[in-house]
């Protein structure tokens, strides 16, 4: 089986092209995301044909979990299906189905090669069974978490999957995300968990961002938990209506005007291609 790895700002994936050929996508992902035993990614995208855009896509998490949508995977779709000719791209556009509906994007293109992407993931959703979180509260803002005897006060919204995002004074890079991550993710007010992202804001034009994302753990950099970050920080006032978001793998754009779509611009990248064989076995120790 074919495969292609490709990243935007860090956050990996695998791609394979399938025609509605059933497999298993869990176990697949798993193995060959395992970063020791397998190629090593953040997630698996199945590319597969659609009567409603130019191209459908499902994606799986790293533990094998099918999640909503990536930003960073969705712009690395992009990217292959405009250079491998899969999408045409007339005037740079490019629509896909993915879980929640249909994601309209728009490539850069210069000498035949995408060179950013511009993606629309739709308008924020905030009522708490969109999310999903188990809150009495419309919008979801500063809503109270136990995190072993620890408060947090984190703010909800669903990009396509639901956020969590916690606003710091501190810089980022000290946050312990690998050890309160897990935790938030899997608390009981998520019933479906949850992307836990920290927040930094530096200024009204920029944020520092690191994410610990559900059923991957934390990522060089989280698309769409840029942009529920940035929404958050909105919502709170706290900055305008354009954001650079700095994260460990670059830097990405979001755009909100604070009531219709959230844009994120960002490069997406081929890293390698090779042959995945039929069977794998995975060893251990």
């Amino acid at each position: 089986m074919r495969f292609v790895k490709m990243q935007g700002t860090g956050n990996d994936f695998l791609f394979v092209e399938a025609e509605g050929e059933e497999r298993d996508w869990t176990g697949l992902s798993i193995a060959m995301c395992e970063r020791n035993y397998g190629v090593g990614a953040d997630g698996l995208i199945v590319i597969l044909p659609s009567d409603r855009a130019d191209v459908r896509m499902r994606l799986f998490n790293a533990d094998g979990s099918e999640a909503e949508v990536s930003g960073n995977g969705v712009r690395c779709l992009v990217k292959y299906a405009v250079e491998r000719g899969v999408a045409k791209a007339e005037s740079g556009r490019v629509l896909i189905e993915a879980a929640h509906g249909v994601l309209e994007a728009e490539a850069f293109v210069t000498g035949g090669r995408v060179t950013a992407v511009r993606l629309s993931l739709g308008p924020p959703q905030f009522a708490p069974d969109e999310v999903p979180v188990v809150a009495e509260m419309e919008p979801v803002i500063d809503f109270p978490l136990d995190i072993d005897g620890k408060g947090l006060s984190v703010t909800c919204l669903s990009m396509g999957n639901p956020h969590a995002v916690l606003f710091s004074e501190d810089p980022v890079a000290g946050y312990p995300l690998e050890t309160l991550g897990p935790k938030v993710e899997h608390h009981a007010a998520f019933p479906e968990r949850v992307n836990f992202g920290v927040a930094q804001v530096v200024s009204p034009q920029r944020m520092d961002v690191r994410v610990w994302e559900r059923g991957v753990g934390e990522t060089l950099a989280c698309g769409s938990g840029c942009c529920a970050a940035m929404v958050a920080a909105r919502l709170h006032e706290l900055v305008g209506e354009r954001v650079e978001i700095t994260q460990p793998g670059g830097m990405l754009t979001v755009e909100w005007d604070g009531t219709g779509d959230v844009y994120l611009t960002g490069p997406a990248e081929f890293v390698f291609e090779g042959e995945w064989p039929d069977r794998q076995r995975i060893g251990s120790g």
